[in-house]
Formats: C-alpha cells, sequence, structure tokens
C-alpha cells in the first residue's frame, strides 16, 4: 500500500489528510512505530486514529490524558475488591500461604486499562493517546516501556510482551513540551489548519447537501475568521457546526441577513470576549470578503 492509497481509504470514511499527514502515517504503519500529531486543537488530530480504526476495522482503544493520570488509571490495577473476597473465602477453606497470593496476582484478577489492553488483544487494535501534554511528565515515563519494547513490566507477574502490536497515535494541543525520550520513539508531523481546498472537500465531505456558493463562502468566512485575534481559534468541527446551522436556517448566501449570521456565531466562537469582539459589522465584513 502507497501513502496514496492510505489518502484514499481515509477519504472513504469523510476524513481527508493532507499529503503531509499520509506521508507520515504511512510510515509509521510501516516501520511499526507510534505517531505523534502536534497542533491547535480542532485540527482533526484525534478523527486520524477515528477514520484509520473504521477502515481497517479495528478496536479503538482510547486513553485521554488529563493532569494527575497514572499507571493504575492507564495501565492496570488489581482487582482488590475481588482479591479481599478471595483471601476471605481462603481462610474460611483453611488455605493460607503462598498458594493464595500467587492465585490473587494472576491475570484473572489483573484489571486491563488502556495501555495493557492494547497490547494483549489478539489483532492489532488503533490506540490512541490523546492529548498526552495534558498529563504530567512523570507519566510519560510509564509509556517509554510500551511506545518501544511494546511490554508491561508487572512486579507480580513479570513482563507481559504485546501479543500484536498496537498502532500507535499520540496527539499533542502544545500546551507542554514533551520529553525528548517520548519524541525520539515516536515519528511526528505537525497538523495545521487545513488549506482552503482541504477544508471545502472536508465540508463537502461531511455535509453533501451544502450548496456549492454556501460552502465557498462559509470555508472563507472561518478562514478570514481566523486571522482575527481570538482566545479560541474555530477548529473543524465548528466549521461544519456553523455550515450545518446555516443550512438548518435556511440560508443560502452569508451577505443575505447580518443578524441570522451573528446569531450563529455561537457555533464559531466559544468564549464571551470572542463573541464580543466579533460583532455584526465586523461578522459583515468578513462575510463580504468571503461572498
Amino acid at each position: 500500500m502507497t501513502w496514496t492509497d492510505l489518502q484514499t481509504d481515509l477519504a472513504q470514511e469523510n476524513y481527508v489528510a493532507s499529503d503531509d499527514l499520509s506521508v507520515a502515517l504511512h510510515l509509521a504503519l510501516s516501520l511499526g512505530r507510534p505517531l505523534l500529531l502536534e497542533g491547535a486543537a480542532g485540527v482533526g488530530k484525534t478523527e486520524v486514529a477515528r477514520a484509520l480504526a473504521a477502515n481497517r476495522d479495528a478496536e479503538l482503544i482510547r486513553l485521554q490524558c488529563y493532569e494527575g493520570l497514572d499507571a493504575a488509571q492507564a495501565i492496570y490495577e488489581w482487582n482488590y475488591q475481588r482479591q479481599l473476597l478471595t483471601i476471605r473465602a481462603a481462610a474460611e477453606d483453611g488455605e493460607t500461604g503462598k498458594s493464595v497470593e500467587a492465585r490473587i496476582f494472576s491475570r484473572e484478577f489483573l484489571l486491563e486499562r488502556p495501555l495493557l489492553a492494547a497490547i494483549t488483544r489478539p489483532t492489532p487494535p488503533v490506540l490512541l493517546i490523546d492529548e498526552i501534554d495534558r498529563a504530567d511528565e512523570e507519566f510519560e515515563a510509564y509509556l517509554l516501556e510500551i511506545l518501544s519494547d511494546f511490554q508491561v513490566s508487572i512486579p507480580e507477574l513479570g513482563t507481559i510482551t504485546a501479543t500484536s502490536r498496537p498502532i500507535v497515535i499520540l496527539t499533542c494541543n502544545g500546551t507542554r513540551d514533551l520529553s525528548d525520550a517520548l519524541r525520539r520513539r515516536c515519528l511526528y508531523t505537525y497538523v495545521d489548519y487545513p488549506e482552503r481546498g482541504v477544508e471545502l472537500a472536508i465540508l463537502k465531505a461531511r455535509c453533501p447537501a451544502i450548496e456549492d456558493r454556501l460552502a465557498d463562502q462559509v470555508i472563507g468566512f472561518v478562514q478570514t475568521l481566523r486571522k482575527e485575534d481570538l482566545e479560541k481559534t474555530p477548529g473543524i468541527a465548528e466549521t461544519l457546526d456553523f455550515a450545518a446551522a446555516l443550512m438548518g436556517l435556511g440560508i443560502a448566501d452569508l451577505t443575505s441577513d447580518p443578524r441570522v449570521l451573528q446569531s450563529t456565531l455561537t457555533t464559531l466562537l466559544k468564549t464571551q470576549s470572542d463573541q464580543a469582539n466579533i460583532t455584526t459589522e465586523v461578522a459583515q465584513r468578513i462575510a463580504g470578503k468571503a461572498a
């Protein structure tokens, strides 16, 4: 399979991938390496994993990162309640010692979290480690063994090696710097806001009923709006919501009704200050450029 074949496969899942992203993903699949996708929120990084899993009919295992995430939530933990019940039952039967300990620290009592689950599936899943930069720096150390050797070391059981290697995609919004050790284990590409032609193709793929004139205006409006001084720049999801809102209101031309246009900006502007700064007059000016 070539990178253009992969690009076509993703398009069948309504994901329009740029050439750079398609090549990076193709190399990651060919080399069996994790792929780190960095870029602003809303540019479609997470959606890559979903589209790839759907196209390959593979399970998507997602680990949503956050501050305070640790190994118990991400890799594994023991079923303490079940272990306690087993110990009590064994004591009532007169069973003690190492036999009980060996039983309660077996795979039967192990709760698999996303990272361990991803390497124990019989067929390769797609493992999405989403927003890795939101996790603490210490958490990255837990990932290194999995990303380099695809194995997990459990003191009570030993090392569990991957049954099949998952396809690993990490996303990062750039809220903090990632460690060099983590970056070295991954291939890397930066996912930017799409160019006009690419975003237009995305809009038509996701909203096939939209008229060509309105689609051109929507993309022109959103791409011009992104150049304004905003706290939260609208991403692709917001573009699709904006188009759906206009279609739902029966709007075929952005310049036809300034009041309706202003009301639909709730789909694009997600803070009070942004909504205050993009006044009706500013929205009309942007719509005039997009028309």
